[in-house]
Protein backbone atom coordinates (compact mmCIF):
# COMPACT_ATOMS: atom_id res chain seq x y z
CA UNK A 1 0.00 0.00 0.00
CA UNK A 2 1.41 3.58 -0.53
CA UNK A 3 -0.72 6.46 -0.63
CA UNK A 4 -4.34 7.95 -0.72
CA UNK A 5 -3.61 7.88 -5.02
CA UNK A 6 -3.64 3.97 -4.60
CA UNK A 7 -6.91 3.99 -2.24
CA UNK A 8 -10.41 4.12 -3.43
CA UNK A 9 -13.29 4.61 -1.15
CA UNK A 10 -16.51 3.33 -1.43
CA UNK A 11 -19.88 2.35 0.34
CA UNK A 12 -19.79 -1.36 2.45
CA UNK A 13 -20.16 -4.08 -0.02
CA UNK A 14 -21.90 -7.39 1.38
CA UNK A 15 -18.58 -8.82 0.27
CA UNK A 16 -16.45 -7.26 2.47
CA UNK A 17 -17.89 -8.65 5.64
CA UNK A 18 -15.15 -10.99 6.73
CA UNK A 19 -12.52 -8.08 6.37
CA UNK A 20 -14.91 -5.55 7.88
CA UNK A 21 -15.65 -7.95 10.78
CA UNK A 22 -11.83 -7.99 11.45
CA UNK A 23 -11.34 -4.86 11.38
CA UNK A 24 -14.41 -4.21 13.53
CA UNK A 25 -12.93 -6.20 16.41
CA UNK A 26 -9.31 -4.93 15.51
CA UNK A 27 -11.40 -1.44 16.20
CA UNK A 28 -13.28 -2.87 19.16
CA UNK A 29 -9.69 -3.97 20.98
CA UNK A 30 -8.14 -0.42 20.38
CA UNK A 31 -10.42 1.42 22.61
CA UNK A 32 -10.46 -1.76 25.65
CA UNK A 33 -14.11 -2.74 24.53
CA UNK A 34 -14.91 -6.37 25.66
CA UNK A 35 -15.00 -9.16 22.98
CA UNK A 36 -18.48 -9.77 21.78
CA UNK A 37 -19.70 -10.98 18.70
CA UNK A 38 -23.07 -10.21 19.77
CA UNK A 39 -22.40 -6.19 19.01
CA UNK A 40 -20.31 -7.22 15.86
CA UNK A 41 -22.92 -8.84 14.28
CA UNK A 42 -25.35 -6.35 15.69
CA UNK A 43 -23.51 -3.34 13.90
CA UNK A 44 -22.97 -5.33 10.70
CA UNK A 45 -26.97 -6.30 10.69
CA UNK A 46 -26.74 -1.84 11.14
CA UNK A 47 -24.61 -1.21 8.66
CA UNK A 48 -26.61 -3.81 6.15
CA UNK A 49 -30.33 -2.63 6.17
CA UNK A 50 -30.98 0.15 4.14
CA UNK A 51 -33.67 1.41 6.96
CA UNK A 52 -30.67 2.13 9.56
CA UNK A 53 -29.54 5.18 10.38
CA UNK A 54 -25.50 3.95 10.65
CA UNK A 55 -24.09 3.62 7.23
CA UNK A 56 -20.38 2.78 6.31
CA UNK A 57 -17.49 3.91 3.79
CA UNK A 58 -14.21 1.59 3.26
CA UNK A 59 -11.03 2.27 2.54
CA UNK A 60 -9.62 -0.24 -0.62
CA UNK A 61 -6.21 -0.31 -1.41
CA UNK A 62 -4.50 -3.39 -3.22
CA UNK A 63 -8.12 -5.19 -3.54
CA UNK A 64 -8.50 -5.22 -0.01
CA UNK A 65 -10.37 -3.22 2.71
CA UNK A 66 -7.73 -1.43 4.64
CA UNK A 67 -10.29 1.11 6.34
CA UNK A 68 -13.76 2.14 7.54
CA UNK A 69 -16.13 4.88 8.92
CA UNK A 70 -19.03 4.17 10.15
CA UNK A 71 -21.56 7.99 9.98
CA UNK A 72 -25.16 8.68 10.10
CA UNK A 73 -26.78 11.81 9.59
CA UNK A 74 -27.58 14.26 12.47
CA UNK A 75 -29.53 18.04 12.91
CA UNK A 76 -27.57 20.15 15.18
CA UNK A 77 -30.71 22.83 16.44
CA UNK A 78 -28.41 25.72 18.13
CA UNK A 79 -26.91 25.83 14.71
CA UNK A 80 -30.35 25.18 12.75
CA UNK A 81 -27.18 23.02 10.77
CA UNK A 82 -26.92 19.85 9.70
CA UNK A 83 -24.10 17.72 9.05
CA UNK A 84 -23.00 13.71 9.34
CA UNK A 85 -21.50 12.44 12.72
CA UNK A 86 -18.92 10.10 12.33
CA UNK A 87 -19.16 7.68 14.64
CA UNK A 88 -16.23 5.07 14.09
CA UNK A 89 -13.01 5.29 12.09
CA UNK A 90 -10.25 2.29 12.09
CA UNK A 91 -7.12 1.51 9.29
CA UNK A 92 -5.20 -1.05 9.74
CA UNK A 93 -1.93 -0.36 11.59
CA UNK A 94 -0.24 -1.44 8.62
CA UNK A 95 -1.25 1.58 6.48
CA UNK A 96 -1.14 4.20 9.33
CA UNK A 97 0.25 6.80 7.92
CA UNK A 98 -0.24 6.67 4.28
CA UNK A 99 -3.92 8.91 3.81
CA UNK A 100 -6.12 6.38 4.26
CA UNK A 101 -7.89 7.63 7.20
CA UNK A 102 -7.17 11.08 5.93
CA UNK A 103 -9.27 9.47 2.33
CA UNK A 104 -12.38 8.46 4.69
CA UNK A 105 -12.69 11.82 6.23
CA UNK A 106 -12.71 13.20 2.57
CA UNK A 107 -15.27 10.88 1.37
CA UNK A 108 -17.70 11.81 4.28
CA UNK A 109 -16.76 15.84 3.77
CA UNK A 110 -17.53 15.61 0.37
CA UNK A 111 -20.90 13.70 1.37
CA UNK A 112 -21.75 15.82 3.65
CA UNK A 113 -21.63 18.81 0.47
CA UNK A 114 -23.55 16.98 -1.96
CA UNK A 115 -26.44 16.73 0.31
CA UNK A 116 -26.36 20.21 1.35
CA UNK A 117 -24.97 19.74 4.89
CA UNK A 118 -22.61 22.15 6.86
CA UNK A 119 -20.55 19.56 8.84
CA UNK A 120 -19.09 16.72 9.70
CA UNK A 121 -18.38 15.85 13.17
CA UNK A 122 -16.88 13.13 15.54
CA UNK A 123 -15.06 12.67 18.81
CA UNK A 124 -12.19 10.88 19.69
CA UNK A 125 -10.18 9.51 23.30
CA UNK A 126 -8.18 11.94 24.84
CA UNK A 127 -5.04 9.53 24.66
CA UNK A 128 -5.69 9.02 20.78
CA UNK A 129 -2.24 11.64 19.99
CA UNK A 130 -1.81 9.89 16.40
CA UNK A 131 -5.63 9.99 15.23
CA UNK A 132 -5.51 13.57 16.93
CA UNK A 133 -2.75 14.53 14.33
CA UNK A 134 -4.60 13.75 12.05
CA UNK A 135 -7.94 15.44 13.14
CA UNK A 136 -5.63 18.68 13.60
CA UNK A 137 -5.10 18.79 10.28
CA UNK A 138 -8.54 18.07 8.16
CA UNK A 139 -10.69 19.79 10.93
CA UNK A 140 -10.96 22.85 13.74
CA UNK A 141 -10.94 21.25 17.14
CA UNK A 142 -13.83 22.38 19.22
CA UNK A 143 -14.27 23.58 22.84
CA UNK A 144 -17.14 20.75 23.29
CA UNK A 145 -16.56 17.90 26.29
CA UNK A 146 -18.09 15.01 25.50
CA UNK A 147 -20.76 12.76 28.72
CA UNK A 148 -22.28 9.92 28.19
CA UNK A 149 -25.55 8.88 30.72
CA UNK A 150 -26.94 5.51 30.94
CA UNK A 151 -30.43 5.27 30.07
CA UNK A 152 -32.58 4.67 33.18
CA UNK A 153 -36.33 3.30 33.42
CA UNK A 154 -38.81 5.98 34.46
Amino acid sequence: MTTTTDLAVRPLDPADEPRWRELFRAYREFYRLPESEDVVSRTWGWLRDPHHECQAVVAVADGAVVGFAHHRRISSPYTGTSGVFLDDLYTDPQVRGRGVGRALIRRLTNLAASEGRQFVQWVTADDNHRAQALYDSVATRTRWITYEAAATPA
